[in-house]
């Protein structure tokens, strides 16, 4: 009984009648006979009810344990199979491993704690199981975390956006709590139907949950507001201030592109040899100068070194246009930093500026901002962006790049969660 106990300690598992230890010389691993005790037999794998016999399924099997020191160990049971009326024919239930598993509960444990903590390489070598099983064992692990826990509970501020993961446009659009910082969920999919997935798992978690929810924010996107408005009637939207300055940071960049491709027409150019059998062409003079202004023109002026304010300064004697444009992006970006009762008035005079400035791409942009004018004030006003959003979706993008080779964005998805959900593995035992 002694040795039961201490190999039940060594294995990492309850509810279990240990049979018997043996070393598999061939194979050179542990092997410990088991069987559940009897109150855990004869239960549905997957549902935990207890339906009759059926027959003794392929002849016993084996599941993958903790390493014994510098030796694999294996848990070998019978699996037979019970008849559950909602399953039908299912491999019985084993105390020391998930459905459908070939891993105990302590190894799956382990390697969503190393998953959360180290890089892919130490969890395939230390272990010594190939990438994509990880991404299987988080993907199990993250759902029975979910199982036990309510995500959505005191949810009432939250920022949406979307993430690429992958390319050929393969998005994941992610919700976080703005009072606690956590990543509350995530799914594949960047249109209307993934958000309304959101309202509805919240609203099932919970009768009444859309309506609690007091403030909202986002990038503009339509598919975001639409359902938004529709869900959470109550809901303060508060446009993103960081994508608002980037519409004007975009329209800035096209009129400086426009010049550039004027001065080139107006020949500031060069041939500078043959690439492929193609000429090379590049700007000289007044193109090259403007080609060379992107970054002056996009940090903020505070930001400048000396190089660079006097590009600004060349900028603004040469091309009263581009400067124009440029002071319409340092407006909108001024109007950010003004207390909530000063800046209705001057983003009413920023839209009337931007209608008559002559400038195509800033009247398009004004258009917009006109559009989302409500949304804008309502961030100035409550303090909200979507910069919590996005430091979520910077280690979004360093869990991507680990989780490169994964086979769905299910376990993309888990191992998120498992990190930046507030519910991280612990190791077994501790």
């Amino acid at each position: 009984m002694r040795n039961a106990s201490l190999w039940r300690a060594f294995l990492g598992v309850e509810k279990t009648v240990i049979e018997d230890i043996e070393f598999d010389e061939v194979g050179e691993v542990v092997v410990a006979h088991v069987r559940p005790r009897r109150a855990a037999r004869g239960r549905c794998g997957r549902c935990g009810t207890r339906p009759s016999w059926y027959d003794p399924g392929e002849g016993r099997r084996r599941w993958r344990g903790l390493d014994l020191g510098t030796v694999e160990v294996f848990l070998e049971a019978d699996a037979p199979r019970v008849n559950c009326p909602t399953h039908g024919p299912t491999v019985r239930q084993v105390p020391w491993a998930r459905h459908a598993a070939g891993h105990t509960l302590a190894f799956d444990q382990q390697v969503a704690w190393l998953a959360t903590q180290s890089s892919k390489s130490a969890i395939t070598q230390l272990m010594r199981i190939a990438w994509r099983t990880v991404g299987a064992i988080i993907t199990r692990v993250w759902a029975d975390t979910a199982e036990g826990i309510d995500a959505f509970a005191g949810l009432r501020r939250i920022g949406i956006d979307e993430i690429s993961y992958k390319r050929k446009h393969k998005y994941l659009t992610v919700v976080v709590d703005h009072d606690t910082g956590r990543l509350v969920w995530a799914k594949a999919g960047r249109d209307r139907a993934t958000m309304e997935e959101f309202f509805d798992a919240l609203e099932a978690s919970g009768e009444g949950r859309c309506a609690q929810i007091t403030h909202v924010t986002a990038d503009g996107a339509e598919w975001i507001a639409n359902v938004v408005r529709e869900r959470c009637l109550q809901a303060v939207r508060c446009a993103d201030p960081f994508h608002v300055v980037g519409w004007a940071t975009d329209a800035l960049d096209a009129v400086r592109r426009d010049a550039w491709n004027q001065a080139r027409r107006a020949g500031n150019t060069k041939v500078y040899g043959w690439a492929a059998g193609r000429r090379l062409v590049v700007s000289t003079g007044h193109a090259r100068a403007l080609k060379n202004a992107r970054y002056a023109l996009w940090k903020n002026p505070e930001n400048l070194p000396e190089n660079q304010q006097a590009k600004l300064a060349w900028i603004a004697k040469t091309d009263p246009r581009l400067y124009r444009a440029y002071l319409l992006k340092e407006g909108l970006r001024t109007v950010f930093r003004l207390p909530p009762d000063e800046a209705a008035d001057a983003l009413d005079r920023w839209i009337a500026w931007a209608r008559r400035c002559r400038v195509e791409s800033f009247v398009k942009i004004q258009q917009r901002i006109a559009k989302h004018r409500d949304e804008i004030l309502a961030a100035i006003e409550h303090g909200l962006s979507n910069g919590l959003v996005e430091s979520v979706n910077t280690k979004i993008r360093l869990i991507t790049r680990m989780a490169f080779g994964f086979r769905s964005p299910d376990a993309l998805i888990a191992l998120a969660m498992l990190n930046l959900g507030g519910h991280r593995p612990a190791l077994p035992g501790r």
